[in-house]
């Protein structure tokens, strides 16, 4: 008997949809498309192109063979069920799952290791225990961009830092998909004493070697949790300057030779360094924004271009954000506090520890302890989506907002982490 890879398997079909006509139900195992075999979504997507389709699904213990018809631009109808992902095999001695406590949702301990979740959602690979088959795959689909961690071009640097002996030359790997026309985003978590100074120099240099096929490089400061087991030493002032301005050393030479910046400190290397932001112009298209590079530039750009706010609630605000995020928030929150009644407070992140800053790893119980003794002199509660997950209901420590209000007796409204959404929020 066929068995399914979870990914091929019928989650549900659309009513009078393509598949649905065709006698598709939910619990197929979808077999082949035009006899290529699936496996997930992005097969599907893949060999699923043209409007007449030859499907074979697996229904109990028998096979099925239809034809799917479809209208130009008609969707086929079927939703596959989830892929298994593919876990990581390395012991990273910075990973920041091994630095969760015991007691989060499960969930929250995956360390995926996947192609598939690089392409589809910008997880970041190492390519540690990627296959031939799933390289052939990666260049057959064109699966590009892909988003890769390197760390360090030298492999005993790299190795060490992924805590992996076997660990594959990156460069190799990197140029192979390079040579078979595939993007690569990739991202450098610093690590004092590791890959900062010259060895990032290195990094740097073999990397742009392979631009624009590598299209854009972020360093990002290691984050550290006070349940760390490894000694690892904080990117404080002194290793933010440093990086700050070898990153800037690499834009000039850059933006001269390319007219593109490639490479980019997230903001958070730039706020521990005490250092202004490049130009937004520098930031391009805002590759690598998901990884925390452009986030406050943005916001400040766009902060300065808001006007004053057309219908002003009555309504008593208070909003939170991150310690290392707050002088910007709070500068454009004064500005409009003469419009609106509103308030931000800074939440420490007494949970993770303090030296984690960012409005996006704060959890229910840091908000709960940072505003439980205020929130009776206001009505309402307003919380970037950012510190969501699952639905944007469920805070990292499975509390949810309906407990929010509960416990602090306050409405609490979920919002874009922008100056329109918080101006929206604001508004009648």
């Amino acid at each position: 008997m066929s068995r399914g890879f979870n990914g091929n398997v019928v989650e549900c079909t659309r009513p009078d949809s393509p598949a649905a006509r065709a006698g598709i139900m939910p619990g197929d195992i979808l077999l082949t498309v035009n006899r290529k075999r699936i496996h997930d979504s992005i097969d599907l997507l893949f060999y699923a192109d043209e409007r007449e389709l030859a499907v074979s699904v697996r229904r109990k213990d028998r096979t099925i063979r239809t034809t799917v018809v479809r209208e130009e631009g008609e969707d086929l109808g079927i939703e596959l069920r989830p892929f298994r992902v593919k876990t990581c095999r390395n012991h990273c001695i910075f990973c920041f799952v091994g630095q969760l406590p015991k007691g989060l949702r499960r969930s929250l301990y995956i360390k995926d290791e996947d192609f598939r979740m690089s392409f589809l959602y910008g997880n970041y690979i190492t390519l540690s225990n990627i296959t031939p088959a799933e390289k052939k795959r990666i260049v057959e689909q064109h699966l590009s961009p892909l988003y890769i961690s390197v760390h360090s071009t030298d492999r005993e640097t790299r190795n060490t830092l992924l805590g992996n002996d076997k660990a594959p030359d990156i460069m190799k790997e990197l140029k192979w998909l390079a040579k078979n026309r595939i993007r690569i985003h990739v991202q450098i978590v610093l690590c004092p004493g590791y890959n900062d100074g010259d060895n990032l120099r290195n990094t740097i240099n073999d990397l742009h070697r392979l631009y624009p096929y590598v299209s854009s490089i972020a360093v990002v400061p290691v984050g550290l949790t006070r349940y760390r087991k490894v000694s690892l030493k904080e990117v404080g002032r002194v290793e933010a300057l440093e990086a700050v301005s070898i990153i800037s050393d690499f834009q000039k030479r850059f933006m001269k030779k390319y007219g593109d910046a490639l490479v980019y400190g997230s903001d958070e290397l730039y706020i521990r360094a005490g250092r202004k932001f490049p130009p937004l112009k520098h930031y391009g298209d805002f590759p690598q924004i998901e990884n925390g590079v452009g986030l406050v530039p943005l916001f400040l750009h766009k902060a300065a271009r808001m006007k004053s706010i057309k219908r002003p609630s009555a309504q008593r605000f208070l909003t939170v954000t991150g310690v290392s995020f707050y002088p910007f928030l709070s500068s454009f929150v004064e500005r409009l506090s003469g419009q609106a009644c509103i308030d931000v407070i800074p939440v420490k992140n007494r949970f993770f520890g303090e030296t984690v800053t960012v409005a996006g790893l704060l959890t229910g119980r840091d908000i709960i302890q940072g505003v439980s003794d205020i929130s009776s002199g206001y009505d309402v509660l307003l919380l970037p989506d950012v510190i969501f997950r699952d639905g944007r209901d469920l805070l990292l420590d499975d509390i949810t907002v309906e407990e929010l209000e509960r416990i602090l007796r306050i409405e609490v409204r979920v919002i874009e982490p922008t100056p329109m959404g918080l101006i929206n929020a604001l508004e009648v």
